[in-house]
């Protein structure tokens, strides 16, 4: 009885030696565990979705792990040495969005990079996903809530000018990413309900105006394919009928990993990025696509677990707005390829692929760890 005893503790020892490792490194256990399963099954998808490219798995898995290196390394920093640094990455992705107007790299019809030849690509767009809710969690985190007129006012001017740049590239996707991300820590921060009215009201005369003035032909012609992308079969209705055609396909169970017809015999096109789970659907049915919507699902709920954990009000703006923002990356690519939504290019978070974008989740990722584990620490100290 005694030797259950003794090995019943020497148990209880281990595990909370390994709980204390992983607040010493600042690492939350199940988010990383989540995304390890993520990375893993991301890669399997796409060397089917990118037929059987090697080269294009390679550089995703290396994308994953300097995002993973990454998101250890901004784990270990206290949320409030993070919050000295904002303003100054707002005004570094400000600047670097310029940049990329005046003398961006172009490709596929849109300026979205900067190019260093030789050295490194990168689109400036994506960190502003970090930098623009940490920098109105700064902001209004030192005022007093619910945000005045006038810090309002401010924010709105803060979010509308990223939100302008990157629709001028164009990226109209991203820059709603952006838009929505600000508007999050907004209505985190206790947004009276008057303005959140308006700003409904005000969706149609903006759309409109967006429609007349503001989205070009290609953008309004994916309106119109969404509407009705029976008009158009072999032009801009094709890549709708064909997600739909392979996720119909798949059933519940799927036809296998590899066995997909739709990507491999190209019907279905940019299958490795933007309409990666269409592959997916294909190949793992109505199954797969449960258990990765399960997977996303508990990547959210521990990030709201974390924004009512956070002991700070920035942590808590910060931590519930990066959340909300992911949540709306999968619903608005899940939905677009579905047919649900107009064609916005929206990746699948870890899925499709990309390697600007993973590390700038896996950096999200990291600063909701710093959030969760400094908590912890500071309340054992």
């Amino acid at each position: 009885m005694n030797n259950n005893f003794d090995r019943n503790l020497s148990r209880e020892d281990l595990m909370r030696r390994r709980a204390s490792l992983l607040q010493r490194l600042h690492i939350d256990g199940i988010l990383l565990l989540l995304l390890l399963i993520l990375a893993s099954g991301s890669l399997m998808i796409l060397y089917s979705a990118s037929g059987k490219n090697v080269d294009l798995v390679l550089k995703q898995a290396s994308s994953f792990g300097i995002g993973m290196v990454g998101m250890f390394i901004i784990a270990q920093f206290e949320p409030r040495f993070m919050a000295r640094w904002v303003p100054l990455a707002y005004v570094t992705g400000v600047g670097l969005l310029f940049v990329v107007d005046v003398m961006g790299h172009n490709a596929m019809g849109a300026t979205r990079w900067i190019n260093i030849p030789g050295v490194i690509r990168f689109q400036p767009s994506e960190f502003m996903k970090i930098i623009m809710p940490a920098s109105l969690a700064w902001y209004l985190s030192s005022r007093n809530l619910p945000p005045r007129f006038k810090h309002i006012c401010i924010s709105l001017a803060m979010i509308a000018t990223p939100f302008v740049l990157i629709l001028l590239q164009p990226d109209l996707g991203t820059s709603l990413l952006i838009l929505a991300s600000g508007g999050f820590v907004l209505f985190i921060a206790g947004l009276q309900w008057r303005w959140i009215i308006g700003a409904v009201a005000a969706v149609v005369p903006v759309a409109v105006g967006m429609w007349f003035f503001v989205m070009r032909e290609y953008q309004k012609q994916r309106v119109l394919t969404f509407l009705n992308p029976e008009s158009d079969p072999l032009g801009s209705g094709w890549n709708i009928i064909q997600s739909k055609a392979a996720i119909g396909s798949g059933g519940v169970m799927g036809k296998g990993w590899l066995l997909g017809t739709q990507s491999h015999l190209d019907f279905l096109p940019e299958s490795h990025t933007d309409f990666i789970i269409a592959v997916l659907a294909e190949e793992f049915g109505l199954v797969g696509v449960c258990l990765l919507l399960l997977v996303y699902m508990l990547l959210i709920a521990r990030g709201l677990v974390i924004t009512v954990q956070a002991q700070t009000l920035f942590g808590k703006l910060l931590a519930g707005a990066l959340t909300m923002t992911f949540f709306v990356y999968v619903f608005v690519n899940i939905g677009m390829v579905s047919g649900l939504l107009p064609v916005v290019g929206v990746p699948l978070p870890f899925i499709s692929y990309g390697g600007t974008s993973l590390i700038t989740l896996l950096a999200s990722f990291g600063i909701l760890m710093s959030i969760h584990t400094h908590r912890k620490w500071m309340t054992q100290t």
